[in-house]
């Protein structure tokens, strides 16, 4: 049960990402589903060193994962140069 959480978590944190990002960013549900996880994994981490906790590898909550998503659909559209981001 906590895996299908764990996935309906980053594919919602997947979404608003790709909302609150300027342009177009076309990619499926699978490619949203990632987006999210690894916006979850990074929340995750940022988590724990904000924290000083452990890092696990769980959803950090979907402010967290939704911050995640963010940075790391930044730094993906910053990589491949698909678009500019001001």
């Amino acid at each position: 049960m906590g895996l299908i959480i764990f996935l309906v978590i980053g594919l919602i944190a997947g979404f608003i990402a790709r909302a609150v990002v300027p342009g177009d960013d076309s990619m499926g549900i699978i490619g949203t589903l990632v987006l999210g996880l690894v916006g979850s994994f990074v929340g995750g981490t940022l988590a724990s060193l904000i924290g000083d906790g452990p890092m696990n590898f769980s959803a950090s909550g979907l402010i967290g994962s939704i911050i995640g998503a963010i940075i790391a659909l930044i730094v993906f559209n910053m990589v491949t140069g698909r678009k500019r981001v001001a």
